[in-house]
């Protein structure tokens, strides 16, 4: 194998699985040290920094840092069901305990640039577009159709997981900075929005509309089958205040598990979330799906709905097809029907979660805006920018319903192109992040940071009792941790980010690192190809998704290669060796936002205003 190039940015970002995971790569073992430094206030500014809703996104996020989490891939006592380190929640902890001096830390925006944006939609991707385009001068005008900022947070999801509190204070965040909210003013007409001195256009306004089921009875019984994501908003604008006695969800999505919960909330007793899938396909996060079931609500699979049945024109029920998932020889999935007679659900009424779809009536065919044959927007995949140069769309608007953390990464990135379109720039040259390395070393074998993490198996975040849970639709369920239990819970992290950096100079190949390496994780062999020299390590690297490390050819015309997949960033390795060959290094990552920094031309010294 070649050398490793350790001067690539990706290569350290790539061993801190869970910001590499993360759409916004969020610093994670660096707030969660904070943590355990007692320093709230700094930790969720790191957060803000890169993610924009600490407090939101610790209640409400789809957590794609946790299933990378290298914790859950080390603990052998563990190995039946990974346990990750709690990122999520301790990213609540960071709003939750943080001091009312945060307000002081967020950053003034600059004098104002003469250059206004229009963000239409006042969901995560518009505000994080704001926030980052307000720190910069711009004077950014927000149009929400509601009347409140938070767009799908406020209007979807339901309070008893995300307190109203919560949106309003992270969203006055961004308000705050200048920037003008116009509410209930919905966008009806982009060619009118563009015949007005807007210098940029983003779209920020989410999938609006939900997927209905046209099935034998839908017209007959409509007064009790409800649009999933329509049903949650009229119940968070205090619309529909009760429910049927019994109630069937149809989907196997996020929002399934938010209506199912909300109508128990709500007086149904006999709740049932009825899917066309396996379990395990179903694309509700497993936490939510567990959320559900603890709260006494059965999932059935395999059940593809038929009609919905009424009588006298009154909903009573729903009939399934009974089926069973078959895969070819390509891994390709049918669900093919079991024989089994159909199955009829009594139910009051009927919940439809089936999926989102973008809808943009209000845009002109004839603006500018090129769109696909599926209704969605012609974007670069890079910039989010349209066919009309000064348009630019993200979040749920730009490539179909995703989350609440995608939806700020592409903010951010809409962001950076706006203000370099404005700014004359080309809006396909992208900065690269920028990126340092900082030893650790304190003292011959003392580190400024905590090397031994914790042996303790995740700690669970208590909730509210089921009685007072269950009786109102405000009770918020998960109560967070407390400062003792978020304590533990931090220090199960592996402090991914603190790498160990090899210098192939000084190594003398005692071989000291090898024999205290606790993973048998480094190797000192002849080089090969990669597949072959998986196969010759201490022990043999099976994981292909991580790196391997390889020095260059030491003076044995050996090399060094340690194996990404496993290492523990213990530091004993760099402890043991008597050369310092092996040395504790920070990766600190700083992914470009908008400002001086993003721009052709900027001395580093002279990038002032963008966001560390």
């Amino acid at each position: 194998m070649q050398p490793t190039n350790v001067a690539d940015p990706a290569y350290f970002h790539k061993v801190v699985d869970c910001q590499w995971a993360c759409p916004a790569h969020t610093p994670v073992p660096e707030y969660i040290r904070l943590i355990t430094q007692g320093r709230y206030d700094d930790a969720y500014m790191v957060n803000w920094v890169s993610n924009v809703f600490p407090g939101i996104l610790g209640r409400t996020c789809d957590r794609p840092c946790e299933p990378a989490c290298r914790r859950s891939r080390v603990e052998e006592e563990n190995l039946a069901k990974p346990e990750p380190v709690a990122i999520c929640r301790l990213k609540r902890v960071t709003a939750d305990f943080k001091g009312p001096e945060v307000r002081a830390m967020i950053p003034r925006p600059l004098p104002r640039n003469g250059k206004k944006v229009a963000c239409v939609g006042g969901g995560p991707a518009s505000l994080t577009v704001a926030r980052d385009l307000a720190l910069q001068g711009y004077a950014v005008t927000v149009f929400e159709g509601e009347k409140k900022a938070g767009g799908f947070m406020w209007s979807q999801i339901p309070r008893f997981r995300l307190p109203e509190a919560v949106i309003d204070e992270e969203v006055g965040f961004i308000l705050g900075l200048g920037v003008e909210l116009r509410s209930s003013q919905r966008v009806d007409s982009m060619k009118a929005l563009l015949a007005e001195p807007w210098d940029a256009v983003f779209v920020g306004c989410g999938a609006p509309r939900g997927r209905d089921l046209d099935l034998p009875g839908r017209q007959e019984g409509a007064a009790h089958i409800h649009i999933g994501i329509d049903w949650l908003a009229s119940v968070s604008f205090g619309h529909v205040k009760a429910i049927g006695r019994r109630v069937i969800v149809l989907g196997g999505g996020n929002t399934a598990m938010d209506c199912c919960r909300s109508a128990r909330r709500l007086g149904a007793v006999d709740v049932k979330v009825i899917v066309r899938s396996g379990f395990d396909e179903m694309k509700a996060s497993p936490w939510e799906k567990e959320d559900a079931m603890h709260e006494g609500i059965p999932i059935l699979n395999f059940h593809v709905p038929r009609a919905f049945l009424h009588e006298g024109g009154q909903l009573v029920g729903m009939r399934f097809q009974i089926v069973e998932a078959r895969y070819d020889d390509q891994g390709r999935r049918s669900l093919v029907p079991t024989g089994v007679p159909d199955v009829d659900v009594p139910c009051d009424d009927v919940l439809i979660a089936v999926g989102q779809e973008n809808a943009f009536p209000w845009i002109e065919r004839d603006a500018g805006i090129e769109f696909d044959r599926w209704g969605l927007p012609v974007l670069d995949a890079q910039t989010f920018q349209a066919s009309l140069p000064r348009v630019f769309f993200g979040g749920d608007a730009a490539f179909g319903p995703k989350n609440i953390i995608t939806a700020v990464a592409h903010g951010h990135e809409a962001a950076v192109s706006i203000d370099r379109f404005l700014n004359g720039e080309d809006v396909r040259q992208r900065p690269p992040p920028h990126v340092n390395l900082v030893s650790q070393k304190m003292g011959i074998h003392e580190w400024s940071y905590d090397n031994a993490p914790s042996n303790d198996q995740r700690f669970k975040v208590p909730w509210a009792a089921a009685e007072k849970a269950l009786a109102s639709i405000q009770v918020e369920v998960e109560l967070g941790f407390d400062p003792a239990t978020a304590l533990k819970e931090a220090q199960r992290c592996l402090n991914c980010d603190v790498q160990t950096v090899f210098a192939d100079k000084l190594c003398i190949e005692c071989d000291a690192c090898v024999d205290i390496c606790p993973m048998d994780c480094i190797t000192f062999t002849a080089n090969g190809d990669e597949a072959d020299l998986r196969t010759r390590l201490k022990a043999p690297a099976a994981n292909t998704e991580q790196a391997l490390y390889v020095s260059v050819p030491l003076k044995t015309a050996r090399v060094m290669v340690k194996d990404e997949d496993v290492c523990l960033h213990c530091g004993l390795c760099a402890e043991r060796c008597p050369t310092g060959a092996w040395d504790m290094q920070k990766f600190l990552i700083n992914t470009t936002k908008a400002g001086p920094a993003c721009r052709d031309g900027t001395p580093k010294d002279k990038r002032v205003g963008a966001l560390a």
